[in-house]
């Protein structure tokens, strides 16, 4: 690993890159970032660079909770270590390049609160299963001029959605995330002009679940990036407005065994991946707790927005929480995959993700039920309707969050006691916060936090 570090710092010195950052996701999704000069990563890919614990207990509003009694002074430190293989010099910032890291305690050993890690437990246990994993993002964003203090009363365009004339105004920032997502080794599926307010989406090639979660980090970074260089700022935030279509960051996933997707199938999967489906249906109050966690998550889940409100599935529904991609004769079996539609940037992507493994692996285990599909939007129906179906809301409100994590062990049990601690502390501790607010102060307070 030195002799790596000490090449690739070398090979970018002489490109005229000054330094790196080290970045790394917090339990509220924020990205966060240590920067050493580009002559100190093959020694902090040794000994880490030092930070303090407490990031682990950083709210939504950078307030450090102390309410988790593993992390409840403000002594401690530990240890950032890059991850190497992952670096990238940063296209649209030719001075810096990138690298996720391991968050390690001060002696070099684990870490319980490192969110990388908890990841990649979930990917060695599902090979241990013989079982391998694919997982993309689609990302929603909206733009709009630098400086604006919202999205909503200055868009970054006017729409109409979907269409190609609304991006013509931003020809310049389209051709350099084009660009520079190339430049920064990303592969988008896709780009265009999404449903709500100066809305665009884009998809990240499928890839080892790991990859997913460091790829929508770089992703987010070089999206900033572009933006700040030709006048616009972007938001990620679950809410841009109270009225406004939110933005998901949609989680493709698929599974494998022996090279055989399992979520193939005629129309609908069976066996193991019907199985799978069916332990994401079952765990879904609990995985919406971490996949879309802030206050504005639950503000976003709304029926009609395409945002998931109820807990079902559906093939190719787009209000169904769990949308099912069937593969087809033109796209082959391999496209098969499952959309979670209740994730958004809030969610930190290491988390998402691994308990999203976690959950489905159980469902494998225990040959999970999968109910019929629903091919209509639950939120037209009585609650009478629904109960019958047993279509019932997500928890709407972060104590109903909490209530779901805890009563469930398949999937609080994957984020291991301490970093459960801390994870519930800092949304008991954005929850307190929010509860002094008013809607519309929540939803600006989260909108350029991501």
């Amino acid at each position: 690993m030195t002799k790596a570090a000490s090449a690739a710092a070398k090979d970018l010195a002489a490109a005229g890159v000054g330094g790196v950052h080290l970045a790394w996701a917090d339990n509220n999704g924020i990205p966060r970032s240590r920067v050493v000069p580009v002559g100190g990563l093959a020694d902090a890919a040794v000994r880490g660079v030092g930070a303090t614990s407490l990031f682990a207990v950083f709210d939504s509003h950078d307030a450090i909770t102390y309410a988790h009694s593993g992390l409840g002074t403000p002594s401690g430190d530990i240890r950032l270590v890059p991850v190497v293989e992952r670096l990238r010099r940063l296209a649209g910032q030719p001075a810096l390049a990138w690298a996720p890291v391991r968050q390690l305690a001060a002696d070099g050993s684990p870490w319980p609160y490192c969110q990388r890690s908890v990841l990649e437990r979930q990917v060695a246990e599902a090979a241990q299963r013989g079982l391998e994993f694919r997982a993309g993002y689609e990302l929603e964003f909206a733009v709009a001029p630098a400086g604006s203090e919202d999205v909503v009363s200055a868009p970054g365009h006017r729409g109409p959605a979907y269409s190609p004339h609304a991006l013509i105004g931003l020809d310049d920032f389209i051709a350099a995330l084009l660009h520079d997502f190339a430049a920064n080794g990303l592969q988008i599926g896709q780009l265009h002009a999404e449903y709500g307010v100066a809305q665009l989406e884009l998809s990240l090639a499928a890839t080892d679940p790991v990859s997913a979660a460091d790829d929508q980090l770089l992703a987010r970074q070089t999206i900033h990036a572009a933006a700040h260089a030709h006048g616009l700022v972007a938001s990620f935030a679950p809410m841009i407005g109270l009225g406004a279509a939110g933005n998901g960051w949609h989680l493709h996933t698929s599974v494998r065994r022996k090279g055989r997707n399992l979520l193939a199938g005629d129309g609908v999967p069976g066996g193991e991946g019907a199985a799978y489906l069916g332990g994401l249906l079952r765990d879904l109050p609990a995985l919406t707790a971490i996949t879309a966690p802030s206050v504005p998550s639950t503000m976003r889940l709304r029926p009609g927005f395409f945002a998931g409100a109820y807990a079902f599935w559906g093939v190719e529904n787009r209000e169904a929480p769990l949308r099912y991609v069937p593969g087809t004769a033109l796209l082959g079996a391999e496209h098969a995959n499952v959309e979670l539609k209740t994730s958004d940037a809030s969610a930190n992507p290491y988390l998402a993700l691994a308990v999203v493994l976690a959950a489905g692996m159980a469902g494998i285990e225990d040959s999970a039920v999968l109910p019929e599909p629903i091919a209509e939007d639950p939120g037209g129906w009585s609650e009478g309707e629904r109960n019958t179906a047993g279509v019932l809301p997500l928890p709407a409100s972060p104590s109903e969050q909490d209530t779901a994590l805890l009563a469930n062990p398949r999937v609080s049990g994957a984020l291991g006691d301490e970093l459960l601690g801390a994870f519930r502390a800092v949304r008991a501790s954005d929850a307190a916060w929010a509860a002094e607010r008013a809607p519309e102060e929540i939803v600006a307070a989260h909108l350029w936090r991501y």
